[in-house]
């Protein structure tokens, strides 16, 4: 095994069995926050404790392993194939350790690909860089936050939306609404204003690489999101729709260029269980 191969498969292992601390810490007060005796007080202390059995045993922290989301800030000296290959390593030997479910399902047969590769699996997200260090942040994301993930076009005569920020808020209090308990509440939401319809889901993704508390660069978007974390949380979905006071532990907006004739909201849902962790990779 190459030095790469050693480092992504340690990356790998992380990401699956080890819950970032930022997420940690955001469940802890939310269970401290639910009364003693709820249901959702119960469901949160449960995560806890699953949670450190994970980090414990080296297992995963869920069944539902996800879809792995490479994202690299490449120097020079990193080669794309190079790391495609490395990575491709990494993640049978994680698959045949059982740190990874065998979660990847080629579409049309139905058939299981048994080590977590096929087409489009991983996801490799390559930004080219002029200098410095390579940075590579691999993202975890299972099937039921990505199932409720939404898009909206505005404007919307539904929600009586328009192409504003108003007008964005009323989308992702809908989604939070329509999710419900369901992508394993209470989650994070990364809002990506703009873009084309690939790209409005590709930034969600980029945002949720951001920590607990990280605020937008751009001032209005900040304020946004603070209002929004308190607004969806008031909803009272809580976790896992048990009711409670936090639905939400994270609200992420970024704004993206579009298209005149375009005005998207792309909303990414991630569940609590947000695996995330980045490495540096010498030349």
């Amino acid at each position: 095994m190459s030095v790469l191969q050693k480092q992504l498969f340690e990356l790998v292992t992380r990401a699956a069995t080890d819950l970032p601390e930022d997420i940690e810490t955001a469940i802890r007060k939310a269970r401290d926050l639910e009364q003693p005796g709820s249901s959702s007080r119960a469901a949160l202390e449960t995560i806890l404790q699953n949670a450190a059995l994970a980090r414990q045993n080296k297992r995963p922290i869920c069944q539902d392993t996800g879809m792995l989301n490479f994202f690299v800030e490449a120097a020079p000296a990193l080669d794309y194939f190079e790391f495609k290959q490395a990575a491709e390593s990494a993640i049978v030997k994680a698959t045949e350790l059982g740190i990874l479910r065998q979660n990847c399902v080629e579409t049309l047969s139905g058939q299981n690909t048994g080590n977590n590769l096929g087409y489009g699996c991983p996801n490799i997200h390559w930004q080219a860089q002029k200098t410095g260090k390579s940075r590579v942040s691999l993202m975890l994301k299972g099937g039921g936050c990505e199932n409720v993930g939404i898009q909206y076009s505005l404007p919307d005569s539904q929600l009586g939306a328009g192409r504003d920020l108003e007008g964005v808020r009323r989308c992702v209090l809908d989604a939070v609404w329509q999710a419900q308990g369901k992508g394993c509440a209470p989650g994070l939401l990364a809002v990506c204003i703009g873009a084309d319809r690939n790209g409005g889901y590709e930034e969600g993704k980029k945002l949720l690489l951001r920590k607990i508390g990280e605020r937008s660069e751009q001032p209005e978007l900040a304020a946004l999101e603070l209002r929004l974390l308190e607004e969806c949380n008031a909803l009272g979905i809580g976790c896992m729709g048990f009711g409670g006071k936090t639905s939400v532990l994270e609200v992420f907006l970024g704004a993206r260029c579009r298209l005149p004739a375009s005005y998207f909201v792309t909303v990414t849902y991630m569940c609590w269980c947000c695996r995330r962790h980045s490495i540096e990779i010498e030349a």
